[in-house]
């Protein structure tokens, strides 16, 4: 049986750039998720490469430094699936104040190293597109900047890129048990056992589950916090998003969402429920269209959601009252040396620096890891089909619709933001639908379901509807009937 120099229990968005960056410095690396890749938090986030702007509120300046320096990182490794997005922030008498508004913005578009993305700007919502589908009353508003980001498919792309450096990524693959045994950690699952010089338990809110798997004590106390989203038919027409300030103090996000919709959230409550079952609540989705509908001239009512989804947040338990409070930082607990085999737990953490951590989380490794020898890497290395400049994207659009002619203008766009570079690797020679096969709808080919089965570890509908797209939202019940059958499932 062969010896993986590292294992990696996970495969969200920390799990996969762990693996990522490891088989990059030599390792030979295994990945093993007992689900699909991001079937959990990691593809139930509120889709932001962000700062964490609320984050100061609670003098997190340290990962809301971190955050801000990772943003243009990662939009120049994945402009594909990440890209700029202008935010307004109405001000609102009786809730913050203007000058802590502005003070919060000033130090969020100078403590991270912004080079490309605009600054923050004040705005008079009576001239702003913005304020068009307000209720009358918004007046005075800050516009600023963060990044949106494709979460479920930047998962994919990290353990694409780790398997082409030679990574064993087994989706579907629950760890049973483990043990140190000859100075090796011995996994055991029900496509037999494997064996690894090193463990990381990238389990997100299921860390301590791993952690009991393994017969291991847990160093840490966590907090789960579930954070629901609805989605509506679109209620703007522009490309702002909205941050919102509600009563409470709570804050929340309206985004412009897959060209036809709004994505609204989300809310912070702790979740007590299984892992997997989490779901929003009819009394999160009353809050969330309630608190829309403070701010829209329509009203958003839970008749017009067509659709929600939840994950719940590993967060480190550190007394805080409120869950929103609680921090979105990140701890790596390393065994002790006297223990044998390494192993490697990892608490928290957020999209917005999963890259970071991942680098951190290799760099403690290294010196117990023999095979790691290679310096970090992933900062400038492009993700698979974000091998193009930031300003290139509309240079991507316009090569992709020339080569494809037969494509529409959306379909380009959901084509390019999904695959970049890469999309010739199922489109092909194609000239017209017909050479692309079957027609499932929403321009969902045979071609491109047998290339995510091929060469993105896709199994289910789910996984290629709402994970490697959210093709999902279009497709009707026979359709996806119709999807189910030609899988097999």
């Amino acid at each position: 049986m062969p010896i993986y120099d590292l294992a990696v229990i996970g495969g969200g968005v920390n799990g996969a750039g762990i693996a990522r960056d490891a088989a990059g410095r030599g390792a030979k690396v295994l990945l093993l998720e007992a689900g699909d890749l991001a079937q959990g938090t990691s593809s139930a986030s509120t889709k932001l490469v962000h700062g964490g702007l609320r984050y100061l509120e609670h003098y997190e300046f340290g990962l809301v430094r971190e955050s801000l320096a990772e943003r243009e990182a990662l939009w120049a490794i994945a402009p594909h699936i990440i890209w700029p997005l202008r935010f307004v922030l109405p001000y609102v008498d009786g809730l913050r104040p203007r000058w802590l508004l502005r003070l919060g913005l000033f130090l969020y578009d100078h403590l991270g190293g912004r080079r490309l993305l605009p600054p923050t700007r004040s705005i008079d919502l009576a001239k702003h597109p913005a304020g068009a589908p307000l209720k009358p009353g918004y007046g005075k508003a800050f516009e600023y900047s963060d990044g949106w980001v494709d979460d479920a498919r930047l998962v994919v792309l990290n353990a694409l890129d780790a398997a082409e450096r030679g990574a064993d990524i087994r989706t579907r693959t629950p760890l049973t048990g483990g043990r140190r045994e000859g100075g090796v950690w011995q996994l055991d699952t029900p496509a037999g056992p494997f064996r690894a010089r090193a463990l990381v338990n990238a389990g997100g809110p299921g860390v301590l589950g791993v952690l009991g798997v393994l017969g291991q004590t847990p160093d840490l106390a966590m907090r789960l916090v579930r954070g629901s989203h609805i989605v509506v038919r679109r209620k703007f027409d522009h490309s702002y998003a909205y941050f919102f300030q509600l009563p409470d103090g709570r804050i929340f996000f309206a985004i412009p969402y897959e060209r036809d919709f709004t994505l609204i959230g989300t809310t912070d409550r702790d979740h007590t429920g299984p892992l997997g079952e989490v779901h929003a609540s009819a009394e999160e989705i009353e809050y969330l269209c309630a608190g829309a509908s403070i701010y829209f001239r329509e009203p958003v009512t839970p008749a017009d959601v067509v659709w929600t989804y939840s994950g719940v947040r590993p967060l480190i338990d550190d007394g805080s009252g409120r869950p929103e409070a609680a921090t979105r930082g990140y701890r790596l607990d390393l065994s002790p040396e006297a223990e044998g085999a390494p192993l490697l737990s990892i608490y928290g953490g957020k999209i917005t620096t999963y890259r970071h951590l991942a680098e951190e989380a290799v760099d403690v490794l290294a010196p117990r890891v023999g095979a790691l020898t290679g310096k970090p890497w992933t900062r400038s290395a492009a993700l698979p089909g974000g091998d193009f400049p930031v300003t290139g994207a509309a240079a991507l659009k316009a090569g992709l619709a020339a080569r494809y002619p037969f494509l529409g203008e959306h379909d380009v766009d959901r084509i390019a933001k999904a695959y970049g570079t890469r999309a010739a690797r199922w489109l092909g020679e194609a000239q017209g639908w017909q050479a692309l096969g079957r027609d499932f709808g929403g321009g969902l080919t045979s071609a491109e379901v047998d290339y995510l089965v091929a060469s993105e570890w896709a199994v289910s509908t789910d996984d290629i509807l709402w994970r490697r797209s959210k093709l999902g939202l279009r497709l009707d019940a026979a359709q996806q009937n119709a999807l189910a059958g030609y899988l097999g499932n």
